[in-house]
């Protein structure tokens, strides 16, 4: 495994063990202690993965993460958060910043290197739909050139707003989409809806796909994934 790992944190210990485990695992790591040499190790070194502590001297962790998604040359690299934090607030605030998923301290090494895994592998299979007219994933097939769900039981109809929805999740199962990060992308951020709007939606689509549906999981609290395959 090739992966660049570009670890940021200011515990030297944590950095360490981070550093051992992934190595150990086949990552290849970088390490840099606060947030401005972060912003700069990104766009010198281009890693394929930004393990972010929140809690950083100099710049703040989340704005490490704003800063990062707004540039051209590193928004596509995805960060996996890392904090102390255990309020939802502070987790959902990092996925709506384009956080691709956030670990708790304390942690185990084994869950960091799996969720680094997890992260790495939705991305890969994000650029391979991306490049084809089809998705095929849990018995559903979406068609993206004819605008069209299949199942076993045949085509699926569903509305321009289901579609998209159908498309976002299966394109990147296992990433979690806060309800404001779908309102943006479905609707706009000009939209201007119930609270309620996202739910309704979803709770049509999962309705239309029947069994399927299922794999539209709720991450309670903060929005909704779909199932990766086991």
């Amino acid at each position: 495994m090739d992966a660049k790992i570009l670890i940021v944190e200011d515990e030297r210990d944590i950095a360490d063990l981070l550093r051992y485990n992934l190595q150990e695992s086949g990552f290849k790591t970088d390490y840099v202690r606060n947030g401005a040499d972060a912003l700069q190790r990104a766009v010198e070194k281009t890693p394929d993965l930004i393990l972010l502590d929140l809690m950083l001297p100099e710049v703040d962790g989340m704005i490490v993460c704003r800063l990062l998604k707004n540039d051209p040359r590193t928004k596509n690299i995805p960060i996996v958060m890392v904090t102390a934090k255990t309020e939802e607030k502070d987790r959902v605030a990092g996925l709506e910043l384009g956080a691709d998923d956030y670990i708790i301290k304390p942690f185990s090494p084994r869950e960091v290197v799996l969720r680094v895994s997890a992260v790495l592998r939705r991305i890969q299979i994000g650029k391979q739909t991306e490049s084809t007219k089809r998705i095929e994933t849990h018995g559903v097939t979406i068609d993206l050139d004819k605008h069209q769900v299949l199942t076993e039981s045949g085509p699926i109809d569903l509305t321009a707003t289901e579609f998209k929805l159908i498309t976002l999740f299966a394109r990147s199962p296992g990433r979690v989409f806060t309800r404001d990060i779908l309102m943006d992308v479905i609707w706009g951020q000009d939209y201007y809806g119930i609270d309620r709007t996202v739910d309704t939606h979803v709770s049509r689509l999962r309705r239309k796909l029947g069994e399927f549906g299922k794999h539209i999981e709720t991450v309670h609290g903060v929005g909704y994934r779909f199932k990766e395959r086991g």
